[in-house]
C-alpha cells in the first residue's frame, strides 16, 4: 500500500499545474476620464502572451465583451476589454447607446485616443508579449478596431465583427501596419452595399492585406446571443446567427494564430 500512494505522490507531482483562468477590472484614465476595463488571462503560462484588445459594441462595456476576453484568455492570449465611455457608463436602450457612441463617430481623434489608452493599459500587463498585440471590436468595436489600423497603431492585426467600416479620413499608403479582417452579415442593413465596395478600395489604394468574408443572411449584431431578444425589444434589424457566429470566431482565431505564430528574432 505504501508503494502504491508513493507512486501516486510522484504522478501527481510530475502532472502540469492545472491552468487557471484570472478576471479582473482595471482601472486607467483617457485624460480626466476615468475608464474600466476587464483583463483576462491563464496564469498557467511560462512566458509573456499574445495580447488581445476587445471592443465593446455600442451598448459600453458589459458582459458579451468581457466575456470575449475570456474566451480570448481560453486561447491563451491575455485580453482586455476595454472601456471606451468611462467608469460605469453603458446604453440600456438604442437612444442612449446612440449618444454614447456619437461622440466618438463625430469626432475620430477622440476615437483614436480613447482606444490607444486601452491597447496602452493592455501593454502594461506583465502577462503580456508587446511584439504580438492585436485587436477585435463588435458594431462600434469594430470601427473602433479599423480606425486603430488606419491610423497606423502597432498591432499585428485586427478583426472587425458586423462593424461599421466607413471613415472620414482613409487608411494611407505605407501607413498601416496591421492586417485586416472584416466579419459580415451578408443580410446587415446597418452597412451598406456601397460602403463595404467603397472600404475594400480604400484597403487596396492603401496596399493593406485585408480579407472580408460575408455570412449570407447574417444581420448587424450576428455573433451576440442576445441581439434577438434585443432587436424584437427595440424594433432593431438584428438577430443571433449561431453558426455565422462559430464560423467568424474560427476565422479569427486562424487569423491570429498565423500572426502570432512566430516572435521577432532577438537582436
Amino acid at each position: 500500500m505504501r508503494s502504491v500512494i508513493f507512486a501516486l505522490l510522484i504522478i501527481f507531482a510530475a502532472a502540469p499545474a492545472q491552468a487557471k483562468l484570472v478576471t479582473k477590472d482595471i482601472t486607467y484614465k483617457d485624460g480626466d476620464t476615468a475608464l474600466t476595463g476587464y483583463y483576462a488571462y491563464d496564469d498557467a503560462a511560462k512566458e509573456p502572451m499574445p495580447g488581445v484588445v476587445v471592443v465593446h459594441e455600442w451598448w459600453g462595456n458589459n458582459d458579451y465583451s468581457k466575456h470575449r476576453a475570456e474566451q480570448l484568455a481560453g486561447l491563451g492570449y491575455a485580453a482586455l476589454a476595454i472601456d471606451m465611455y468611462g467608469t460605469g457608463k453603458a446604453g440600456t436602450n438604442p437612444d442612449e447607446a446612440g449618444k454614447l457612441s456619437k461622440p466618438f463617430y463625430d469626432d475620430r481623434s477622440l476615437m483614436l485616443r480613447r482606444a490607444q489608452a486601452g491597447l496602452k493599459t493592455l501593454t502594461e500587463q506583465p502577462e503580456v508579449d508587446k511584439s504580438r498585440l492585436g485587436v477585435i471590436g463588435y458594431c462600434f468595436g469594430g470601427a473602433v478596431a479599423l480606425e486603430l489600423a488606419r491610423r497606423g497603431e502597432e498591432v499585428k492585426g485586427v478583426v472587425s465583427f458586423h462593424g461599421n467600416l466607413a471613415s472620414p479620413e482613409a487608411a494611407e499608403a505605407g501607413r498601416v501596419k496591421a492586417q485586416v479582417l472584416v466579419l459580415n452579415g451578408g443580410g446587415d442593413k446597418f452597412v451598406s452595399q456601397q460602403e463595404r465596395e467603397n472600404f475594400a478600395k480604400e484597403m487596396t489604394a492603401a496596399g493593406v492585406t485585408f480579407r472580408v468574408v460575408d455570412y449570407p443572411g447574417a444581420t448587424h449584431a450576428f455573433t451576440n446571443p442576445a441581439a434577438t431578444e434585443t432587436g424584437k425589444k427595440f424594433g432593431l434589424p438584428i438577430e443571433y446567427n449561431e453558426s455565422a457566429d462559430k464560423q467568424s470566431w474560427e476565422e479569427m482565431k486562424k487569423f491570429f494564430a498565423r500572426l502570432f505564430a512566430e516572435k521577432p528574432a532577438t537582436p
